[in-house]
């Protein structure tokens, strides 16, 4: 492996979303991250880009021989992740307690919705309810209109995911200077308030003071929105400063168009810009607006952004086995990351990592006879 994390090594208790982001984030940058299925289990998603760059071994953690294979594993490696509701991994035998007490280093990161406290902490739940409760749900949306979710983005992978991967590598920082590792309880719902500090503060200014789709940047003001081109496709507009809003009216031919600075002007103003926009195709803009500080962006479908010239240029996607994927980020001027393996099949590494652990070779045939390893 290569990149700024080559050397450390992390054990995977496989799940869903969140956590298995946060270790891809890891594995991209060079961890050694070591996956744990359950025997004979797939991938809730065939093919899901979020496995690659690991090795999968499929223990049956239910068994109190898998327990047991965990723990050795533990004892070798520097972190573990886990993803379940609170208090599974401990009636398994590989908890924290459990797992410090094989190795007082390791730094073993826990990812669940509502964190390992709390009165919901036992609940269930998804990325569309986490972020309602952190707050973060309620202000995105048009006026009139009810809360528009982003996907599952907000909460399993900005609040969730990379934020376990931050707590992660802080817990190691601190680890350098007391010799000892840590529990990292990351939670969506706290990772989701945290990405709403700035409206928190903008709030607190006055500045965000009206309600969903009535503020300066979630659609209120026409001169940072998005509107549609004549072929149905659509560009974005964030001409905030005034001087990127006089380039905009430029590449627009709106020189006529009335103050911005005047919100009675507004209606008429996003009229306008609607207008212009309306008369050539989105890559028509995009092509007016390339070498201005105009702000206008193409909105491009994924499968585009892999495409466009820039994300070309800085490798910003990355062939793996044919298939176009995210590049590991941010970058690195010394270690490099490369580029991703892709995801392997379940248990495909099982021997090789048992033996790797000492593991003889007829204590691995015995375990697979016996069902504990697939």
């Amino acid at each position: 492996m290569s990149g700024p994390l080559a050397g450390l090594r992390v054990v995977e208790l496989a799940g869903l979303a969140p956590a298995p982001f946060g270790c891809m984030v890891l594995a991209d940058l060079g961890a050694d991250v070591v996956q744990v299925h359950k025997p004979g289990s797939r991938p809730a998603v065939p093919g899901d880009f979020l496995g690659r760059g690991r090795r999968s071994v499929a223990i049956d953690t239910r068994r109190p021989e898998g327990a047991e294979l965990v723990l050795r594993l533990v004892e070798r490696s520097d972190v573990l992740v886990e993803g379940f509701r609170p208090g599974v991994t401990e009636r398994l035998g590989i908890g924290p307690a459990q797992c410090l007490a094989r190795n007082p280093r390791l730094v073993y990161g826990r990812m669940t919705g509502w964190g390992q406290d709390g009165p919901l902490a036992d609940r269930a739940g998804h990325d569309i309810n986490y972020i309602a409760v952190a707050g973060a749900l309620e202000p995105l949306g048009r006026a009139g209109g009810p809360p528009s979710f982003p996907i599952n983005l907000l909460g399993d992978f900005g609040g969730g995911g990379l934020l376990l991967a931050l707590g992660v590598l802080a817990a190691l920082y601190e680890r350098e200077r007391s010799g000892r590792g840590q529990v990292v309880d990351a939670a969506m719902v706290d990772g989701a308030a945290l990405l709403t500090t700035f409206l928190h503060g903008m709030k607190n200014a006055g500045m965000w003071s009206g309600g969903r789709g009535e503020n300066m940047l979630d659609g209120g003001v026409p001169f940072y929105d998005v509107y549609e081109a004549a072929d149905g496709r659509y560009v974005a507009i964030g001409a905030l400063e005034e001087k990127f809003y006089a380039d905009l009216v430029r590449v627009l031919g709106l020189a006529d168009a009335p103050s911005r600075n005047d919100p009675a002007n507004w209606p008429e103003l996003r009229d306008r810009i609607a207008a212009a926009v309306k008369t050539r195709t989105r890559d028509e803009w995009a092509e007016l607006a390339r070498g201005t500080d105009a702000c206008l962006a193409p909105v491009l479908t994924p499968e585009e952004a892999a495409r466009h010239p820039h994300n070309a240029a800085r490798a910003t996607f990355v062939d793996v086995s044919g298939v176009p994927q995210p590049a590991p980020a941010p970058r690195f001027d010394r270690t490099p990351a490369t580029v991703p393996a892709p995801g392997v099949e379940v248990g495909m590494n099982t021997g090789e990592v048992l033996a790797d652990m000492g593991v003889a070779d007829a204590e691995i045939a015995e375990l697979r006879r016996a069902g504990v390893i697939g």
